[in-house]
């Protein structure tokens, strides 16, 4: 069940709306990307919290019992061994809420989005010269 309600215009306003105990998550799970991707820009997009660095790079959103986090497929693959023990699918990952977050997982995985997208956008402008 997703908590929102309505469009939030920003990261604050869309965690001020979660109960007490799922803000204090959501803002260690924000910070915990914001460390990892300290250049990356923080918006709104599909509804949740999104952060971009040539391109997307990761999401997050919180739920009733679970925080989903959204670091494109890739990522789920090459963290597959360490993610064994959370709900995941092709693109999301899935935190409970009455466990406690990897966050030091996390910010591995944020890294490693923020390399592959630093990658990519060098590959790009290589083949274009």
């Amino acid at each position: 069940m997703v908590v929102q309600k309505k469009q939030r215009k920003n990261v604050d306003d869309y965690i001020d709306m979660f109960p007490d105990n799922t803000k204090q998550i959501l803002k260690k799970f924000r910070q915990a990307i914001q460390e990892s991707a300290s250049k990356a820009e923080e918006t709104i997009s599909y509804g949740i919290p999104t952060y971009r660095l040539n391109g997307n790079l990761v999401h997050f959103g919180g739920f009733k019992n679970h925080v989903g986090f959204y670091p494109a497929p890739q990522a789920i693959t090459f963290f597959e061994k360490e993610l064994s023990l959370y709900k995941t699918s092709k693109g999301t990952i899935q935190f409970s809420l009455d466990k406690p977050i990897p966050y030091d997982l996390v910010k591995k995985i944020v890294k490693y989005r923020v390399k592959e997208n630093l990658k990519k956008n060098h590959t790009t402008k290589t083949q274009k010269d």
